[in-house]
């Protein structure tokens, strides 16, 4: 997250574009209904020009032939207020459908790209950044496809328009007309990026940690509460509030510069049309209609460049947290999944010569391991010695470095990877529960089941008499992380998922370690009565557990013995 690759504005402006595809047809409308808005909004200052005119012609003050009257003029200024009212809210309302509806494809696309991930390459990853991305960085590309695509469409089909009008008086007025919209719209907006630098990439990296470290101070409120260090976290993240802020500063400062050098270069182009016009009207080149008109079209029509210059500073971190966005839908998976692959039963698995290293450091060696089918095999050793590592390995979490692990005499990684995980149930030494109700955590593992089979294997994991001591059974929320469990209860719901799951090999990285003795014996029973229909991998520190066991294999510095 931290060191991932600087795209160009462009290419995540092209990259962000392409996600446009299926929604042209609003796009199109969107640009259409604005550019109708902004020529409304437009010309009601223009037909006042021209009912000025009316009244100085009828007056005999100037020669002017009258291009239309005075009632057809107030009656063409109210329908165009009327208009550009309705046309702005219809403009508005494409342009944030289209947003929201990409904002959410977006978001699919990022939890598809952390399941391709995960848990490889999300092991080391910043929670907090990751949240930050997901939520704020996501969030903030709605600036993108509500107010940057469709203005910059609008913006251009605008200024061509009105320097062809302004234009039609003379050509060096529609010339400097055209100079004008090119430096308010593009110039500027590229110049206060270019200053900006990395200011807006900054400011979302700091983001991202200072998300980091509140999410860490809040799971460890207790310990901090414990030890007394909650005044020193406090400073952290003060310290830490105090820098984005500065950096906000900064960047809202150059949003007030740029707001200030737009309004002057705005001003600036249309004295100059103003004084060109006049210039003109001396040497009898154009009528009193030619100053008058072009001058109030050129001032009342920098709306839609304007609005590309106030985005310069904000697009500074759109562009960040679409680069930010990009990092993670473009990071390749550690574990490519494998949808082309053979569907297998489970029939015994077989390590051979395995070798894995992590980070560089070697944790299995030569590791050779044979499971046969419908027996439970136990693995003992002390820890960091590999044993959770190698239940990941037939999980398929990581590859291999070499040798081979393969289940019913087919390689792993040939395997369909859905088929690899309907074939195993894998329980970790902490089990995850959602924000949810104990039964629909249960459920994870068979979206269908019914109420009956989620209380067979709650019976079975020995938590349902628990679960019924509760005020609302299996409908009781178990709160964030399943906070208002102990870590036994937690355990115990992750063996009813394994159970649930129904699957042939079943692997447990320490099933009992938060179990006490008399709960440990109903689990190790029902492990038992599941001798001669299912296989199980079984890793622990407790002899008690490895009685069970029809063979236990030691693990020791990454060797099997």
């Amino acid at each position: 997250m931290k060191n991932g690759k600087r795209r160009s504005g462009f290419v995540i402006m092209a990259r962000l574009i392409q996600l446009v595809k299926p929604l042209v047809p609003f796009m199109l409308l969107a640009i259409l209904t604005g550019v109708l808005g902004f020529l409304c909004a437009t010309f009601i200052t223009i037909f006042g020009g021209y009912a000025i005119l009316d009244i100085l012609a009828s007056q005999g003050a100037i020669a002017y032939e009258p291009v239309i009257g005075l009632t057809a003029i107030f009656i063409c200024v109210i329908v165009f207020a009327v208009m550009r009212g309705v046309l702005r809210y219809c403009e508005q309302s494409c342009n944030h459908y289209l947003a929201f509806k990409l904002l959410a494809m977006i978001r699919d696309k990022i939890f598809g790209a952390l399941r391709r991930l995960c848990p490889a390459k999300l092991e080391g990853k910043d929670k907090g950044n990751l949240i930050g991305l997901i939520t704020s960085d996501t969030e903030l590309l709605e600036v993108f496809y509500a107010h940057t695509i469709s203005p910059i469409a609008i913006a251009f089909i605008m200024s061509v328009i009105m320097a062809v009008f302004i234009g039609s008086y003379h050509w060096a007025l529609g010339l400097i007309a055209a100079l004008g919209y090119l430096v308010v719209g593009v110039i500027i907006p590229l110049t206060s990026a270019r200053i900006g630098g990395d200011r807006g990439l900054n400011f979302r990296m700091e983001m991202g940690d200072l998300n980091s470290c509140v999410l860490d101070s809040m799971r460890g409120l207790k310990e901090s509460l414990q030890y007394g260090t909650g005044e020193k976290r406090l400073e952290e993240i003060n310290s830490r509030t105090d820098s984005l802020l500065k950096k906000d500063a900064v960047l809202k400062r150059n949003a007030g510069i740029n707001a200030a050098v737009t309004n002057g270069v705005i001003l600036l182009f249309s004295v100059a049309v103003l004084l060109a016009a006049i210039l003109l009207y001396w040497n009898n080149q154009i009528g009193f209609d030619g100053v008058l008109i072009a001058t109030i079209a050129m001032m009342g029509s920098f709306g839609p460049v304007v609005a590309l210059a106030n985005l310069g500073n904000t697009l500074q971190q759109t562009f960040a947290a679409g680069n930010r966005v990009m990092d993670i839908l473009d990071e390749s998976p550690e574990v490519e999944e494998v949808t082309d692959g053979k569907d297998v039963r489970f029939d015994g698995l077989e390590c051979e010569n395995v070798n894995f290293s992590y980070s560089g450091e070697p944790i299995l060696r030569d590791l050779s391991l044979t499971v046969p089918k419908n027996k439970i095999i136990g693995i003992t050793g002390r820890s960091g010695s590999g044993k959770s590592t190698l239940l990941k390995l037939m999980m398929r979490f990581w590859d291999i470095q070499s040798g081979k692990i393969q289940i019913s005499g087919t390689d792993i990684k040939q395997i369909n990877t859905h088929s690899l995980r309907d074939e195993e149930s894998f329980v970790t030494q902490e089990t995850y529960l959602f924000h949810d109700s104990i039964e629909e955590n249960i459920r994870l593992a068979k979206p269908d089941a019914t109420h009956e089979e989620i209380v067979a294997v709650c019976k079975k994991a020995s938590v349902h008499d628990f679960i019924m001591t509760l005020p609302r059974g299996y409908d009781t929320a178990v709160g964030e992380l399943g906070d208002t469990l102990s870590g036994g209860e937690k355990q115990r719901i992750g063996l009813a998922r394994a159970f649930l799951h129904d699957a042939d090999l079943i692997l447990l990285d320490e099933p009992t370690s938060n179990l006490d003795s008399l709960n440990e014996g109903v689990i190790l029973k029902s492990l038992n009565e599941e001798r001669g229909n299912k296989t199980v991998v079984l890793v622990s520190h407790r002899a008690s557990t490895m009685k069970i066991a029809d063979e236990v294999y030691s693990v020791e510095n990454g060797r099997m013995s």
